[in-house]
């Protein structure tokens, strides 16, 4: 003989934690409706946040104070990088000074997490992670950069100057 029991199951409780929940959300959107200056919201097109300068956005190559690339071609920055998205192309250079160069240097910057390793690794400070952060493009294909968009772009006016002089890094054996 089985025993059914009319009394109100403790599961089928969930209403009034629905009903709960409701009251939260509509007591926020009452208090964010109400006082829209103590909003933590920006309006993005217009107003844009401001980053410390220790922020790590978009990658630049640094030039000389002749304008060519600072980069050496050593490697490091592409050893180190745990996502694999750095490849460089390395070519002997005419001048007896400089042993090698990058003829070819991308950054597939949908592959990058942005960890600023390759910044690190670099000896003669070629490669900085800079305050950009916005890259708009159409295609994957517009996410790889080459040297001349790392190097080059418009919104470097002219490249980066690198803090490394020339002639304490060769006294030093960099």
């Amino acid at each position: 003989m089985s025993v059914v029991s009319n009394k109100p199951d403790k599961s089928h409780w969930y209403f009034i934690s629905i009903l709960g929940g409701l009251f939260i959300t509509a007591k926020h959107l009452i208090k964010n409706l109400l006082n829209k200056d103590k909003m933590m919201t920006l309006n993005y097109p217009e107003q844009k946040f401001e980053y410390s300068p220790r922020f790590k956005g978009n990658h630049v190559l640094t030039v000389k104070k002749d304008g060519a690339i600072r980069c050496t071609a050593c490697m490091l920055c592409a050893t180190n990088c745990p996502a694999e998205c750095i490849k460089i192309i390395a070519a002997e250079h005419n001048d007896p000074t400089v042993e090698k160069f990058p003829i070819a240097y991308e950054i597939d910057i949908l592959r990058c997490v942005f960890c600023g390793f390759c910044e690190e690794a670099c000896p003669v400070d070629a490669i900085r992670m800079g305050p950009e952060w916005q890259t708009p493009g159409l295609s994957g294909s517009a996410f790889t950069y080459d040297i001349n968009h790392l190097a080059y772009r418009p919104q470097l006016k002219g490249g980066v100057v690198s803090v490394v002089d020339e002639v304490e890094r060769h006294k030093s054996g960099i």
